[in-house]
Protein backbone atom coordinates (compact mmCIF):
# COMPACT_ATOMS: atom_id res chain seq x y z
CA UNK A 1 0.00 0.00 0.00
CA UNK A 2 1.19 3.76 -1.01
CA UNK A 3 1.99 6.18 2.00
CA UNK A 4 0.13 9.25 2.00
CA UNK A 5 2.38 12.30 2.38
CA UNK A 6 4.46 12.32 5.66
CA UNK A 7 4.01 16.49 5.35
CA UNK A 8 0.66 17.56 5.63
CA UNK A 9 1.21 20.75 4.34
CA UNK A 10 3.99 20.58 1.35
CA UNK A 11 3.33 18.30 -1.72
CA UNK A 12 5.42 16.87 -4.09
CA UNK A 13 5.76 18.81 -7.79
CA UNK A 14 6.13 15.78 -10.17
CA UNK A 15 6.99 15.65 -13.92
CA UNK A 16 7.60 19.21 -15.69
CA UNK A 17 4.85 20.85 -13.35
CA UNK A 18 6.57 23.45 -11.44
CA UNK A 19 4.57 22.98 -8.26
CA UNK A 20 2.34 20.37 -6.83
CA UNK A 21 -1.01 19.89 -8.11
CA UNK A 22 -4.22 19.46 -6.72
CA UNK A 23 -8.18 19.77 -7.61
CA UNK A 24 -10.92 21.59 -6.10
CA UNK A 25 -13.57 19.72 -7.18
CA UNK A 26 -17.42 21.79 -7.53
CA UNK A 27 -19.43 18.41 -8.37
CA UNK A 28 -20.88 20.39 -10.75
CA UNK A 29 -24.22 19.29 -12.56
CA UNK A 30 -25.33 20.14 -16.17
CA UNK A 31 -28.18 19.70 -17.62
CA UNK A 32 -29.44 16.47 -18.65
CA UNK A 33 -27.06 14.61 -16.19
CA UNK A 34 -27.96 13.46 -12.57
CA UNK A 35 -26.10 13.81 -9.17
CA UNK A 36 -25.50 10.64 -9.39
CA UNK A 37 -23.33 10.89 -12.30
CA UNK A 38 -21.73 14.18 -10.89
CA UNK A 39 -20.31 12.54 -8.09
CA UNK A 40 -19.12 8.83 -10.13
CA UNK A 41 -17.17 11.49 -12.06
CA UNK A 42 -15.53 12.56 -8.91
CA UNK A 43 -14.91 9.36 -7.72
CA UNK A 44 -13.04 8.41 -10.77
CA UNK A 45 -11.55 12.05 -11.31
CA UNK A 46 -9.90 11.21 -7.69
CA UNK A 47 -8.64 7.89 -8.58
CA UNK A 48 -7.10 9.58 -11.79
CA UNK A 49 -5.13 12.60 -10.44
CA UNK A 50 -4.16 10.17 -7.24
CA UNK A 51 -2.39 7.76 -9.79
CA UNK A 52 -0.97 11.10 -11.42
CA UNK A 53 0.90 12.25 -8.67
CA UNK A 54 -1.49 15.38 -7.84
CA UNK A 55 -0.97 16.17 -4.07
CA UNK A 56 -4.86 16.86 -2.81
CA UNK A 57 -8.77 17.08 -3.70
CA UNK A 58 -10.49 19.68 -2.03
CA UNK A 59 -14.36 19.46 -1.98
CA UNK A 60 -16.04 22.71 -2.61
CA UNK A 61 -18.59 23.52 0.15
CA UNK A 62 -22.33 25.47 -1.24
CA UNK A 63 -25.72 25.38 -0.30
CA UNK A 64 -28.57 25.94 -2.55
CA UNK A 65 -27.39 26.27 -5.92
CA UNK A 66 -28.93 23.38 -8.60
CA UNK A 67 -25.50 23.33 -10.55
CA UNK A 68 -23.48 22.27 -7.73
CA UNK A 69 -23.62 19.13 -5.75
CA UNK A 70 -20.96 20.01 -2.86
CA UNK A 71 -23.59 20.72 -0.22
CA UNK A 72 -22.32 18.36 2.54
CA UNK A 73 -18.31 18.03 1.82
CA UNK A 74 -17.82 15.53 4.32
CA UNK A 75 -20.29 12.79 3.35
CA UNK A 76 -18.67 13.24 -0.60
CA UNK A 77 -14.99 13.03 0.87
CA UNK A 78 -16.01 9.58 3.28
CA UNK A 79 -17.15 7.95 -0.26
CA UNK A 80 -13.96 9.49 -1.81
CA UNK A 81 -11.60 8.29 0.99
CA UNK A 82 -13.08 4.77 0.06
CA UNK A 83 -11.73 4.60 -2.80
CA UNK A 84 -8.20 6.51 -2.53
CA UNK A 85 -5.17 5.08 -0.83
CA UNK A 86 -2.64 8.27 -0.80
CA UNK A 87 -4.84 11.48 -1.92
CA UNK A 88 -5.00 14.04 0.59
CA UNK A 89 -8.69 15.01 1.11
CA UNK A 90 -10.21 17.95 2.24
CA UNK A 91 -12.81 20.74 2.12
CA UNK A 92 -11.96 23.75 -0.15
CA UNK A 93 -14.04 24.61 2.29
CA UNK A 94 -16.06 24.11 4.88
CA UNK A 95 -18.02 27.54 5.68
CA UNK A 96 -17.58 27.95 9.47
CA UNK A 97 -19.89 30.47 9.32
CA UNK A 98 -22.86 27.56 9.37
CA UNK A 99 -21.44 24.89 11.55
CA UNK A 100 -20.55 24.69 15.17
CA UNK A 101 -16.90 23.95 15.42
CA UNK A 102 -17.69 21.08 17.45
CA UNK A 103 -19.45 19.54 14.77
CA UNK A 104 -16.39 20.68 12.49
CA UNK A 105 -14.13 18.77 14.61
CA UNK A 106 -16.17 15.52 15.08
CA UNK A 107 -16.88 15.37 11.11
CA UNK A 108 -13.26 16.13 10.18
CA UNK A 109 -12.04 13.79 13.16
CA UNK A 110 -13.86 11.03 12.15
CA UNK A 111 -12.94 11.99 8.22
CA UNK A 112 -9.06 11.16 10.35
CA UNK A 113 -9.79 7.81 11.58
CA UNK A 114 -11.30 6.55 8.53
CA UNK A 115 -7.91 8.04 6.49
CA UNK A 116 -5.47 8.52 9.03
CA UNK A 117 -3.11 11.11 7.65
CA UNK A 118 -4.74 12.36 4.48
CA UNK A 119 -7.01 14.38 5.72
CA UNK A 120 -7.46 18.89 5.36
CA UNK A 121 -10.00 21.08 6.75
CA UNK A 122 -10.29 23.91 4.55
CA UNK A 123 -12.53 26.44 6.42
CA UNK A 124 -13.87 29.42 4.59
CA UNK A 125 -15.68 32.67 6.15
CA UNK A 126 -17.92 33.80 3.55
CA UNK A 127 -21.43 32.46 3.99
CA UNK A 128 -21.33 30.80 0.46
CA UNK A 129 -24.76 31.24 -0.68
CA UNK A 130 -27.46 34.00 -0.69
CA UNK A 131 -28.94 36.00 2.20
CA UNK A 132 -32.11 33.55 2.80
CA UNK A 133 -30.11 30.41 2.59
CA UNK A 134 -27.97 31.39 4.53
CA UNK A 135 -30.29 32.55 6.97
CA UNK A 136 -31.94 29.15 6.65
CA UNK A 137 -28.62 27.40 7.27
CA UNK A 138 -28.30 29.43 10.66
CA UNK A 139 -27.32 28.17 14.13
CA UNK A 140 -29.53 29.57 16.19
CA UNK A 141 -32.73 31.58 15.95
CA UNK A 142 -31.26 34.92 15.00
CA UNK A 143 -30.14 36.30 11.46
CA UNK A 144 -27.39 34.88 9.83
CA UNK A 145 -24.01 35.62 10.80
CA UNK A 146 -21.57 38.13 9.32
CA UNK A 147 -18.29 36.31 9.75
CA UNK A 148 -16.69 38.70 12.42
CA UNK A 149 -16.88 36.25 14.45
CA UNK A 150 -14.75 33.54 12.73
CA UNK A 151 -11.24 33.95 13.88
CA UNK A 152 -12.94 33.18 17.33
CA UNK A 153 -14.65 30.40 15.93
CA UNK A 154 -11.44 29.05 14.17
CA UNK A 155 -9.56 29.16 17.76
CA UNK A 156 -12.80 27.85 19.16
CA UNK A 157 -12.25 24.80 16.67
CA UNK A 158 -8.49 24.22 17.00
CA UNK A 159 -8.95 23.67 20.35
CA UNK A 160 -11.30 21.16 20.13
CA UNK A 161 -9.07 19.31 17.27
CA UNK A 162 -5.88 19.64 19.59
CA UNK A 163 -7.93 18.88 22.96
CA UNK A 164 -6.09 22.38 24.17
CA UNK A 165 -8.94 24.49 26.22
CA UNK A 166 -7.26 26.15 29.34
CA UNK A 167 -8.27 25.46 32.61
CA UNK A 168 -11.55 27.22 33.36
CA UNK A 169 -12.69 27.42 29.97
CA UNK A 170 -16.31 26.53 29.93
CA UNK A 171 -15.58 23.93 27.13
CA UNK A 172 -12.38 22.04 28.99
CA UNK A 173 -14.65 19.54 30.06
CA UNK A 174 -16.04 18.69 26.50
CA UNK A 175 -14.39 16.55 23.37
CA UNK A 176 -14.60 16.25 20.26
CA UNK A 177 -14.49 12.67 19.27
CA UNK A 178 -12.67 10.80 17.57
CA UNK A 179 -10.03 13.20 18.97
CA UNK A 180 -7.22 13.36 21.72
CA UNK A 181 -9.56 12.68 24.79
CA UNK A 182 -9.71 9.05 22.99
CA UNK A 183 -5.36 9.12 23.15
CA UNK A 184 -5.51 9.48 19.28
CA UNK A 185 -2.89 12.39 18.44
CA UNK A 186 -3.10 12.84 14.99
CA UNK A 187 -6.35 15.31 13.69
CA UNK A 188 -6.35 17.47 10.07
CA UNK A 189 -4.40 19.48 8.65
CA UNK A 190 -6.31 23.36 9.06
CA UNK A 191 -5.93 25.88 6.40
CA UNK A 192 -7.77 28.65 6.06
CA UNK A 193 -9.41 29.81 2.85
CA UNK A 194 -10.22 33.62 1.40
CA UNK A 195 -10.53 35.60 -1.59
CA UNK A 196 -9.42 38.75 0.37
CA UNK A 197 -6.92 40.51 2.34
CA UNK A 198 -9.43 39.61 6.14
CA UNK A 199 -8.59 35.81 5.80
CA UNK A 200 -4.70 36.08 4.25
CA UNK A 201 -3.65 38.16 7.47
CA UNK A 202 -5.68 35.93 10.02
CA UNK A 203 -3.26 32.50 8.49
CA UNK A 204 -0.54 34.23 8.42
CA UNK A 205 -0.95 34.82 12.37
CA UNK A 206 -2.17 32.00 13.22
CA UNK A 207 0.80 30.60 11.12
CA UNK A 208 -1.14 28.10 8.82
CA UNK A 209 -1.51 27.97 5.55
CA UNK A 210 -3.59 30.07 2.62
CA UNK A 211 -5.46 29.10 -0.16
CA UNK A 212 -6.76 31.91 -2.71
CA UNK A 213 -9.35 31.59 -4.67
CA UNK A 214 -8.00 33.21 -7.24
CA UNK A 215 -11.01 31.96 -9.67
CA UNK A 216 -13.28 34.04 -8.59
CA UNK A 217 -10.78 37.21 -7.55
CA UNK A 218 -7.90 37.31 -9.74
CA UNK A 219 -8.17 41.14 -9.12
CA UNK A 220 -6.96 40.53 -4.99
CA UNK A 221 -4.26 37.91 -5.76
CA UNK A 222 -1.56 39.54 -5.21
CA UNK A 223 -2.18 42.21 -2.88
CA UNK A 224 -3.87 39.40 -0.23
CA UNK A 225 -0.19 37.02 -1.20
CA UNK A 226 1.31 40.23 0.48
CA UNK A 227 -0.03 40.69 3.35
CA UNK A 228 -0.27 36.75 4.30
CA UNK A 229 3.33 37.05 3.71
CA UNK A 230 4.45 39.83 5.53
CA UNK A 231 1.67 38.66 8.70
CA UNK A 232 2.92 34.94 8.44
CA UNK A 233 4.21 33.91 12.08
CA UNK A 234 6.08 30.39 12.23
CA UNK A 235 4.01 27.62 14.48
CA UNK A 236 4.65 24.60 15.33
CA UNK A 237 2.54 23.62 11.67
CA UNK A 238 4.59 25.66 9.22
CA UNK A 239 8.06 27.53 9.20
CA UNK A 240 7.63 29.96 6.72
CA UNK A 241 4.52 30.97 4.73
CA UNK A 242 2.88 28.75 2.42
CA UNK A 243 0.15 29.50 -0.87
CA UNK A 244 -1.86 27.72 -2.75
CA UNK A 245 -4.02 29.65 -5.70
CA UNK A 246 -7.29 27.91 -7.12
CA UNK A 247 -7.72 28.50 -10.67
CA UNK A 248 -9.64 27.63 -13.40
CA UNK A 249 -8.19 25.24 -16.24
CA UNK A 250 -10.16 23.82 -19.06
CA UNK A 251 -7.68 21.41 -21.34
CA UNK A 252 -9.42 20.32 -24.54
CA UNK A 253 -8.48 17.56 -27.17
CA UNK A 254 -9.12 21.15 -29.56
CA UNK A 255 -8.88 24.35 -28.44
CA UNK A 256 -12.75 24.84 -29.63
CA UNK A 257 -14.09 21.94 -27.11
CA UNK A 258 -12.00 23.69 -24.38
CA UNK A 259 -13.58 27.61 -24.81
CA UNK A 260 -16.94 25.78 -25.16
CA UNK A 261 -17.05 23.85 -22.20
CA UNK A 262 -15.75 26.91 -20.16
CA UNK A 263 -18.40 28.86 -21.91
CA UNK A 264 -21.12 26.72 -19.85
CA UNK A 265 -19.60 27.56 -16.54
CA UNK A 266 -19.22 31.05 -17.45
CA UNK A 267 -22.81 31.94 -18.31
CA UNK A 268 -23.68 29.36 -14.89
CA UNK A 269 -21.40 31.91 -13.05
CA UNK A 270 -23.62 35.01 -14.95
CA UNK A 271 -26.74 33.51 -14.06
CA UNK A 272 -25.76 32.86 -10.36
CA UNK A 273 -24.77 36.38 -10.12
CA UNK A 274 -27.64 37.90 -11.57
CA UNK A 275 -29.97 35.47 -8.91
CA UNK A 276 -31.15 32.83 -11.32
CA UNK A 277 -28.68 30.26 -10.08
CA UNK A 278 -29.08 27.25 -12.48
CA UNK A 279 -27.83 23.59 -14.04
CA UNK A 280 -24.59 23.83 -16.06
CA UNK A 281 -25.88 24.48 -19.54
CA UNK A 282 -24.73 22.42 -22.33
CA UNK A 283 -22.62 23.60 -24.73
CA UNK A 284 -25.02 25.01 -27.60
CA UNK A 285 -26.88 26.92 -25.55
CA UNK A 286 -24.20 29.04 -23.85
CA UNK A 287 -23.00 29.18 -27.28
CA UNK A 288 -26.22 30.64 -28.39
CA UNK A 289 -26.93 32.84 -25.27
CA UNK A 290 -26.95 36.30 -26.36
CA UNK A 291 -25.58 38.19 -23.34
CA UNK A 292 -26.24 41.53 -21.96
CA UNK A 293 -23.95 44.26 -21.87
CA UNK A 294 -24.14 43.66 -17.91
CA UNK A 295 -23.92 39.99 -18.64
CA UNK A 296 -20.95 40.65 -20.83
CA UNK A 297 -19.26 42.36 -18.33
CA UNK A 298 -19.43 39.62 -15.98
CA UNK A 299 -18.79 37.23 -18.61
CA UNK A 300 -15.21 38.86 -19.54
CA UNK A 301 -14.32 39.16 -15.80
CA UNK A 302 -14.40 35.09 -15.66
CA UNK A 303 -12.81 34.50 -18.67
CA UNK A 304 -10.84 37.17 -18.58
CA UNK A 305 -8.88 34.94 -15.72
CA UNK A 306 -9.81 31.25 -16.01
CA UNK A 307 -7.16 28.95 -18.35
CA UNK A 308 -9.12 27.37 -21.60
CA UNK A 309 -7.46 25.69 -24.42
CA UNK A 310 -5.24 22.97 -25.43
CA UNK A 311 -3.11 21.02 -23.06
CA UNK A 312 -0.09 22.88 -23.88
CA UNK A 313 -1.59 26.82 -23.41
CA UNK A 314 -3.22 25.70 -20.37
CA UNK A 315 0.13 24.50 -18.27
CA UNK A 316 1.82 27.50 -20.30
CA UNK A 317 -0.88 29.49 -18.38
CA UNK A 318 -0.52 27.71 -15.01
CA UNK A 319 3.43 28.27 -15.02
CA UNK A 320 3.05 31.37 -15.58
CA UNK A 321 0.56 32.45 -12.61
CA UNK A 322 3.61 30.39 -10.77
CA UNK A 323 6.47 32.88 -11.99
CA UNK A 324 3.89 36.45 -10.88
CA UNK A 325 2.54 34.82 -8.13
CA UNK A 326 5.33 32.84 -5.97
CA UNK A 327 2.47 30.52 -5.80
CA UNK A 328 3.25 26.83 -3.69
CA UNK A 329 0.93 24.88 -5.03
CA UNK A 330 -2.08 25.13 -8.20
CA UNK A 331 -5.51 23.68 -7.12
CA UNK A 332 -7.30 23.51 -10.36
CA UNK A 333 -11.10 23.45 -10.37
CA UNK A 334 -13.72 23.59 -13.44
CA UNK A 335 -17.27 23.94 -13.56
CA UNK A 336 -17.96 22.78 -17.03
CA UNK A 337 -21.05 20.46 -18.35
CA UNK A 338 -19.52 17.79 -19.47
CA UNK A 339 -18.88 15.20 -16.90
CA UNK A 340 -16.38 13.58 -19.42
CA UNK A 341 -14.86 16.08 -20.21
CA UNK A 342 -14.07 16.87 -16.32
CA UNK A 343 -12.25 14.03 -16.25
CA UNK A 344 -10.58 14.09 -19.96
CA UNK A 345 -9.31 17.47 -18.97
CA UNK A 346 -7.14 16.52 -16.00
CA UNK A 347 -5.98 13.56 -18.21
CA UNK A 348 -4.38 16.07 -20.74
CA UNK A 349 -3.45 18.46 -18.47
CA UNK A 350 -1.28 15.15 -16.70
CA UNK A 351 0.06 14.12 -19.78
CA UNK A 352 1.25 17.76 -21.19
CA UNK A 353 3.29 17.41 -17.68
CA UNK A 354 4.49 14.21 -18.37
CA UNK A 355 2.54 12.44 -15.55
CA UNK A 356 1.79 9.18 -16.29
CA UNK A 357 -0.20 6.54 -13.81
CA UNK A 358 3.78 5.88 -12.99
CA UNK A 359 4.01 9.53 -11.44
CA UNK A 360 4.77 8.60 -8.23
CA UNK A 361 7.15 6.34 -8.73
CA UNK A 362 8.99 7.60 -11.38
CA UNK A 363 9.19 10.99 -9.49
Amino acid sequence: MTEPYTDPVRGSAHGTAPVPLSVLDLVALGEGHTPHEALEASRRLARLVEARGFTRYWVAEHHSMPGISSSSPAVVLAHLAAHTKRLRLGSGGVLLSHHAPLVVAEQFGTLEALAPGRVDLGLGRAPGTDGATAAALRRTGGPAGTGDDFPAEVSELLDFLRGDFPDGHPYRRVHAVPGPVQGHTGHPQVWLLGSSGFSARLAGRLGLPFAFAHHFSAHRTLPALELYRSSFRPSAVLAEPYVLLGVFAFAGDDAREARRQALTGALATVRLRSGRPGLIPTPEEAEAHVFTERETAVLGGWLDHALYGTPDEVTAGLDDLCKRTGADELMLAMNSHGLDFRVRSYELVSAAYGLSDGALEGG
